[in-house]
């Protein structure tokens, strides 16, 4: 309200002044006109007439002015309408390269539309580049283990086929048909955690006991692998989802472990500080590089693609993470070097209860 008012007055006194600086311009004209004018005719009015005639030409020549200014002006927003009405008809069938190329006076109403419609094409446009990578991303992760089951489906039906090929073919199907399912799968919750209809149930419980539990459920992998993990989890009491943060422990573990070279550790850490929980999950994998770092949450992206995609993953994973970890008001990051191991950390808000029974 105290910035609207602010405007009017300053509006108000701009016009004044303008108005002020036309009539002295008009008084002006009229003071060194009109006796060259009398002087051609040869004649001069009295004091009267002569008073009236210069009032009348100074008004005559203000109004005359204004008038000109003002359709100028008029004239002017006109133009700038129709563009921005030209700009409005493209952006909705779909040209989001609309750009409004007009000198204006961003705190004049007119130059806040006018740069409002800029704004709202360069957002609309790096929106449609978004859907697009996202539709090119969905497809190229679904093609391909369409094209593996298509191939190996055709491969099957071949009469001099072994058993022992044949089986070892059936196999590949059904884990690509499992890839397939889990990118699908993966997709849904996305799209269900970003639509804010989401089922968000929050009960109070034991954090160390959940880290603990997805620890012990994943212990025949890292065993596989023969990893050394490493747990330190401090008693804490959270108030969370605890099936939404269950998918975050078993996502990054599941990462750690996968990336993760034969002999190596996986560090799991819990405590809390300041009001608020903090979970590591460290390991001395293969790493990511700084670019990698800082695109790792986007959706589909793959650190490393050839591994990922014969692991199974879909870029996804870390993408539903981050949106947990956000619903619950936390925090996530990552750090990492190539060849030096990944650090995930995940932040918490804390409230003081005692767990749900």
């Amino acid at each position: 309200m105290r910035r609207s008012f602010a405007a009017r007055v300053r509006g108000t006194v701009l016009v004044l002044l303008a108005a002020a600086a036309i009539m002295l311009l008009c008084t002006y004209v009229a003071y060194t006109g009109l006796p060259f004018l009398y002087s051609l005719l040869g004649a001069e009015p009295g004091p009267y007439w002569k008073q009236a005639v210069f009032t009348a030409v100074v008004f005559i020549l203000f109004i005359g002015c204004v008038g000109a200014i003002s359709s100028l002006m008029s004239k002017r927003h006109m133009l700038v309408w129709d563009m921005i009405q030209d700009a409005m008809r493209r952006i909705a069938k779909g040209d989001f390269t609309v750009s409004i190329d007009l000198p204006m006076d961003e705190k004049d109403r007119l130059g806040t539309i006018v740069s409002n419609v800029n704004q709202m094409a360069v957002e609309l446009g790096a929106l449609e580049k978004m859907r697009q990578e996202f539709i090119s991303n969905v497809s190229h992760e679904i093609q391909s283990p369409l094209t593996s089951i298509q191939g190996f489906a055709k491969a099957i039906k071949r009469e001099d086929l072994s058993p022992e090929a044949r089986l070892r073919y059936i196999t590949i199907i059904e884990a690509e048909s499992e890839r397939l399912s889990k990118i699908s799968d993966n997709l849904l919750k996305l799209t269900s955690l970003e639509s804010k209809h989401h089922p968000f149930e929050q009960v109070t419980y034991r954090l160390d006991k959940q880290l603990r539990s997805v620890v012990l459920a994943n212990e025949p992998k890292w065993l596989e692998k023969k990893l050394d993990m490493e747990v330190e989890l401090e008693p804490v009491v959270c108030r969370a989802d605890r099936d939404l943060m269950s998918q975050v422990w078993i996502n990054l573990l599941s990462n750690a472990i996968k990336f993760t070279p034969e002999g190596g550790t996986i560090r799991i850490g819990l405590s809390a500080r300041e009001g608020r929980a903090r979970v590591t999950v460290a390991d001395t994998g293969i790493g990511l590089t700084e670019e990698d770092r800082q695109h790792v949450f986007e959706r589909f992206y793959k650190a490393d693609k050839s591994r990922t995609a014969s692991g199974g993953g879909s870029g996804l994973g870390l993408s539903i993470v981050q949106k947990i970890i956000e619903m619950h008001g936390g925090e996530i990051s990552v750090e990492s070097r190539p060849g030096e191991g990944t650090v995930f950390l995940v932040e918490l808000p804390l409230e003081t209860q005692e767990p749900d029974a």
